[in-house]
């Protein structure tokens, strides 16, 4: 079975020095589309990644897709695929309000 992706955010998120309320964010938004069952057949640390990308736009904290990508091991465009995906799952909820 495949590692959890929010087992990924803690990481990323230290390595991309964010807040507590960005990593907050990125948490629920992993267990929010994963329990939609988004992540199915998608790559753990990539669906982890543009988390913690979509969470800091809702905070107004300045990070790059490359940011992401580089700390995460990824691609830019696993980054954006992943984040629209992300962001069509989640404009039903609450999240980032």
């Amino acid at each position: 079975m495949p590692a959890n992706p929010v087992t990924y955010i803690p990481r990323f998120c230290s390595s991309l020095d964010v807040p507590a309320d960005v990593q907050r964010t990125a948490r629920e938004i992993v267990e929010v589309t994963t329990d939609a069952g988004l992540h199915s057949g998608k790559s753990p640390p990539g669906f982890a990644a543009a988390a913690v990308y979509l969470a800091a736009g809702f905070h107004d904290f300045e990070l790059t897709q490359q940011d992401v990508a580089d700390a995460a091991g990824v691609t830019e465009v696993t980054i954006r695929n992943r984040y629209r995906e992300q962001m069509d799952a989640i404009s039903e909820t609450d999240i980032g309000e």
